[in-house]
């Protein structure tokens, strides 16, 4: 049986028309969870997730919530979290796992919205005002979280508000299994009390320094008597933007396609004239796998398979991959894999197009999208 955590302000939920309903949903410790599906017996014990070993090398990826009861958290390192519990179990990453759930975690949520937006491997926003038309926003929360509970063992905690911000906010107030309503008139009463260190976006080095001039609390933080504070410590036009997106006012649009990552990553160039010479047909390649490099970069992405193609004077089209043995953003190795390809698989002809592919593709980190809310909501406005 689930017990659900719900905070909203007594009386009707009722949202105007003219207001969307925008859910958050966050899987709960989703490193550790899926740890205790692939080991049931992890339920009763006391770890963390990280490294790629179970020795005390590293920092901690994910505590479980019975680790962080002993104040381990992550990003502390292995040995840290051992002093703090030292029959503490080291359970290495597996993230193709990850993946798998995470694709199943998306696959539940597109059967709720058309309009759903991944923002990292564990957590994404939905547009839900078309289907709150007919089921209450609070009922949809619960049978989400049941669905995932029930199929993948999945915990989720929910916010539910106008805003995509708002809803970030909303879903990190009650962890595990939480449902937390916030609409705007909620603000001063529910975000107020709360920390300053729950304002999302603002950073670890940002948030100690408000808090050693008073900025204690977001109440303190809204106060604009403390402008002149608040703006040692960041720019006055960086304050006004937290501050609307606090209030309610920022943007409530949810776009699946706005910041998809890419499956894969190409570049390629059709020549002036027709070309046979292989060091020059090379040479092109090697110049739009810069242009795909740039954008592996920007996405903050690594690659495992890379490839070249080429259309013949009569118009047929000619791949070849190579997959590497570990993922990389290394453009030396990239170059290097790529330049060997080519020198061992083109056969002489006569070519109008060449380029070049990478593919295979993870994040960097393998747990972020490279693009949050405050990004999100610069490119949303040019719509």
């Amino acid at each position: 049986m689930i017990l659900y955590y719900i905070i909203c302000i007594k009386g009707s939920f009722n949202l105007k028309k003219s207001y969307k309903v925008i859910f958050h949903i966050d899987l709960n410790a989703f490193y550790a969870t899926c740890a205790m599906i692939k080991e049931p017996h992890l339920k009763h014990r006391v770890f963390v997730v990280g490294g790629q070993s179970s020795q005390p090398r590293g920092v901690v990826s994910t505590a479980s919530y019975k680790a962080r009861k002993y104040g381990i958290h992550a990003g502390m390192s292995m040995l840290d979290a051992l002093n703090k519990f030292p029959r503490l179990l080291i359970v290495p990453v597996d993230f193709k796992f990850y993946r798998e759930m995470s694709n199943k975690f998306m696959e539940v949520l597109d059967a709720y919205s058309d309009l759903v937006l991944q923002a990292s491997i564990d957590e994404a926003f939905l547009d839900m005002t078309k289907a709150s038309e007919e089921i209450h926003p609070i009922k949809l929360a619960k049978k989400i979280q049941k669905e995932l509970v029930d199929k993948y063992q999945l915990p989720t905690s929910i916010g539910i508000a106008p805003t995509l911000f708002l809803a970030k906010m909303a879903s990190d107030m009650k962890k595990p299994l939480g449902i937390t309503v916030l609409r705007k008139r909620d603000v001063e009463k529910l975000l107020y009390p709360l920390s300053v260190t729950d304002i999302y976006g603002i950073g670890k080095q940002t948030y100690p320094k408000l808090m050693a001039l008073g900025i204690n609390t977001i109440k303190d933080f809204m106060d604009l008597s403390n402008l002149p504070k608040i703006t040692r410590v960041m720019k006055e036009e960086t304050y006004y933007s937290f501050r609307e997106y606090i209030l309610g006012n920022s943007s409530n649009v949810v776009d699946p396609d706005k910041y998809r990552l890419p499956k894969s990553i190409s570049a390629e160039t059709t020549f002036n004239t027709n070309m046979d010479e292989p060091s020059v047909i090379l040479d092109i390649i090697m110049s739009q796998l810069d242009e795909s490099l740039v954008r592996l970069k920007k996405y903050n992405m690594l690659t495992k398979t890379v490839g070249f193609k080429l259309k013949s004077s009569d118009f047929k089209s000619i791949t070849r991959s190579k997959t590497l043995e570990d993922y990389t953003n290394d453009p030396e190795i990239i170059k290097y894999e790529l330049t060997s390809l080519f020198e061992n698989e083109f056969e002489g002809g006569i070519y109008r197009l060449a380029g070049a592919s990478l593919s295979n593709l993870i994040l960097h980190s393998d747990n972020e999208i490279p693009f949050n809310l405050f990004t999100y909501e610069k490119f949303i406005t040019k719509l």
